[in-house]
Parts: C-alpha cells; structure tokens; sequence
C-alpha cells in the first residue's frame, strides 16, 4: 500500500514538473512571436485594408438560439466594423424567446426569396430575411438544429465571400478586429486557410451603441478568476502552437475560415459536442491527406470580447461540455497519432492534448487522493510536498503571473492599476482551489461522455443588454 501511494505520488509531481515546462517552453515561444506580430503590425496600414477594394469579402455567421438579451446590441456592433466589404448572416435557430422579433424590431427585417443551396447539413430553413435598414444583414431563420453547429452550417450555405468569421451572439469583435485578424491572410494567401482571434472576458465591463466603452475587471471573483484563464490559454498555449502550425482549436466565439475549405469538409459536423475543436481537427486531416501547403493562424491582438458564466454551476456545465467534446474529437482522430502522415499535429499535438487535457482530471485528482491519503496515514513525505508545492503549485503560478504580465506589458487593455493587482491576485487562487474544482466538472464531462449523456445544456448568460449603458 505505501509503495502505491509513494509510486502515485511521485507520478503527479513529475506530471505536474512535465505540464508547466511545457506551458514555460510556451510561453518563451509566446513572447517571442508576439513582439514579432507587433513590428510585423507596424509594418502594416491598417487603414489601406480599411480602403482597399483588394480586401477579400467577409461572411459574418452569428448562430443565435434564444439570445433576446444580446442580439440587438452584437449585430449593431458586427455592422459598424471596420471592414471594406462585409456580409452578416445572423442564423436563428428556432428560438423561443423574442430573437427573431428583436431583429425585425431593431434592423426592419422583410422576407426575401434568394438562393439557398443546403450543401453542409442543417436543420430545415423557414425564410430568409433582409435587413431595410442595412442590406449587409441577412438573417436565416431555421427549425432548431440542436447543436451550434447545425446553425454555423445553414450561414455557411447562405454565404457568399470567400471567408467566412464566426462569431457568437453574446460577443462583441473591437472596432478593427476583422482589419487585424486579416493580416496573416493578406501576407500569404495562398497557405493561410484559416486564423483565430484572442477571447477576452467581457463581463463587468461598459457597452454604448453597439461599442465597448470602457474595459473594466468583473468584481465576482469566479469572473475575474476566467479572465487569468482565458490570458494563459490564448496569450501563451494558442500563441505557441499556431507559430508551430498546430493550433487545433480556433475558439467558436471569432475565427476566419476560407468558405472553399469549410464547404470541401462538408462543413461543420452537426452532432459534433465541440465543434470549433471538431472541424480544426478535420481541415488538418483533409489538407495532411492530399499533401498541401497550409498555415492555420493565431493572432494575439483583434480583441472578442465574450461574456462568460457568472454562476459556479452554468460554468460547470460549460468546462464539462469543453472535455466531452475533447473526448469526442480525440476518439474520432486517434487514427493520427503518431502517424508520419500528419506530421506534428500526430506526433506532437494530439500526444499533447490526450496527456495533458483529456487526461488530466483522471491524473490529478486520482493523485491528489493519494496524496491525502498518504498524509493521513502519517507516509507522506515533508520533503516531498514541498516539493510538490514549489514545482506544481508554485511553478504553475508564476506562468500565470507572466500570461497577466504579458498583457499588461503589450496589450494594456486594463489600465486601472487595482485591476492588474487583482490579476496578479486571482493567479494564486487559480491552482488552488479552483483547479481542483475544475478538475472534477471534467471529470463528470468524461463520465457523462461515457455513459452516452451528450445533450446540450445552455449556459445561462445575462446577455449584452445587461452591459448597456443607456
């Protein structure tokens, strides 16, 4: 018994010392390509693509199932973006609330016959609407799909630009984030198939007409603790794996697709549970199979900002719907792994998300019982756990404190100085206690995976109206 306990042990703490050397290898990589963005962006107008009739057209795809409390204020700020030529396609997937009579209100929406080819598979259209007001706006109103996918599929088949940007309904895109996330498209046309934008937590902060006025850290902690997440994931784990070319999630919220690629995968797959995961993974294996140049981008800078659970059990059912559909993705690849084929993403990127994501709940927590249960028996070493502490814990802080540092130091989009201390604060909150918490909601999303429970669960949100200022 005590062998297992000492050999349990020890196998955390090297998994722990192994998962932040890889996040510090990060985020040297990180630093190092986002000083290299910020010349490379300097060496850009960002006002001649603002001008240039050379831009590529953008499709704008907006899934929105029963968003009455953010619809009016997303679309108007999608409309006024910085963009030369810009469609967007709001998809209402048979809503229950007043969505769609929010459009019709807001945008004086009248029912248009245009061609509509299912190509990608969705749920039945019911009509197709054109905005008197705007006729950039489309909006596709549809019988529910069940899935964000089956949405993102039926504004795929009404689009009509050569790139598509999906964008979710309860998040807002900075003035010039289109200008900004085209860059890498610009630069290389022909290889660039696809690029990611930053998320940024949105909750607490001020929206006027459409606009982000005024940036400000939420006060509820279980917030504010998402905003250091959300800055180690993107600033640090996307930055370095893009600059590898492996980047296998564009988040869902504010990504750029070439439309060509995503119709060639018959789009997204409808009954996919992490579907911004999902169709990454099959672009990487359609391109790999036919041997093609490619580069599937992320860039630091063109800001989306999303609101995020404001309550421990909405987030619960989030971070576990985030690791059945892991699950789901990883299971339908595995035939990749380690296959010369597909290169890095088999050898490196997918080894990395079956150790280090999917089963991470299973090590840590299993590990941190016997570490208990060793203390209590009177076995476990002093040494040993401050050890632990200072490799696992410790360690594991100070990567956070330099995502938060990052920021600060190249972004600043929190200027009042008691926010960035809060930052900082939150960094040591967020190995202890909140990742053992988050632990066990992946955990629970693994074993209702298992046990077939894959229904989707809405998160509830307040929405953008409640970020209003009148």
């Amino acid at each position: 018994m005590i062998r297992f306990l000492d050999i349990s042990n020890h196998t955390l703490f090297w998994y722990y010392l192994a998962s932040n050397l890889a996040y510090l290898t990060m985020l040297l990589v990180a630093l190092r390509t986002s000083a290299a963005h910020q010349r490379r962006l300097e060496s850009h107008r960002l006002g001649w693509i603002k001008e240039t009739p050379l831009a590529p057209p953008i499709t704008i795809i907006v899934p929105a199932h029963n968003e009455e409390g953010s619809i009016r204020v997303a679309v108007q700020n999608l409309l006024a973006l910085e963009y030369p030529q810009l469609e967007v396609i709001v998809v209402n997937d048979g809503s229950e609330d007043r969505t769609l009579e929010q459009l019709r209100e807001e945008f004086r929406l009248r029912l248009v016959r245009a061609v509509y080819v299912p190509a990608a598979t969705s749920a039945a259209v019911r009509g197709l609407y054109r905005s008197d007001m705007d006729t950039r706006l489309l909006v596709v109103d549809k019988e529910a799909g069940g899935s964000k996918a089956d949405a993102v599929n039926a504004g795929l088949n009404a689009a009509t630009s050569p790139y598509v940007c999906i964008v979710d309904a309860d998040s807002m895109l900075e003035s010039d984030a289109l200008l900004r996330i085209m860059v890498p498209i610009l630069e290389d046309p022909k290889r660039v198939i696809a690029v990611g934008g930053i998320i940024r937590v949105l909750n607490g902060s001020e929206i006027v007409g459409g606009h982000l006025r005024r940036v400000r850290l939420p006060r509820k902690s279980i917030e504010a603790i998402q905003v250091v997440e959300y800055l180690r994931a993107f600033l640090i784990g996307r930055e370095a794996w893009g600059q590898g070319n492996m980047l296998m999630i564009i988040s869902g919220a504010f990504g750029v697709f070439r439309t060509d690629l995503l119709r060639a995968v018959g789009g997204y797959r409808p009954r996919a549970i992490g579907e911004d995961f999902d169709v990454v993974a099959r672009l990487h294996r359609h391109l790999r199979d036919r041997g093609a140049e490619y580069h599937i981008h992320f860039v630091p800078d063109p800001m989306c900002w999303t609101e995020v659970p404001s309550d421990l059990k909405s987030l619960g059912r989030q971070r576990a719907r985030w690791q059945k559909g892991l699950l789901d993705v990883l299971w339908s690849n595995r035939d990749m792994l380690f296959r010369r084929r597909y290169g890095r993403i088999g050898s490196l990127a997918l080894p990395y998300l079956w150790l280090f994501e999917l089963l991470a709940p299973i090590i840590e927590i299993g590990g941190i019982a016997t570490i208990v249960l060793a203390a209590s028996l009177g076995v476990l070493s002093r040494g040993f756990f401050l050890q632990f502490l200072l490799f696992g814990y410790a360690f594991a802080t100070v990567i956070s404190i330099g995502s938060v540092l990052q920021e600060e130091i190249t972004y600043k989009r929190y200027n009042d100085w008691q926010d960035v201390v809060r930052l900082v604060s939150y960094c040591f909150l967020e190995h202890f206690p909140y990742r053992q918490l988050h632990m066990i909601w992946r955990l629970k999303g693994l074993w209702q995976y298992l046990r077939g429970d894959n229904v989707w669960v809405p998160v509830k949100r307040k929405g953008l109206e409640s970020a209003t200022v009148r």
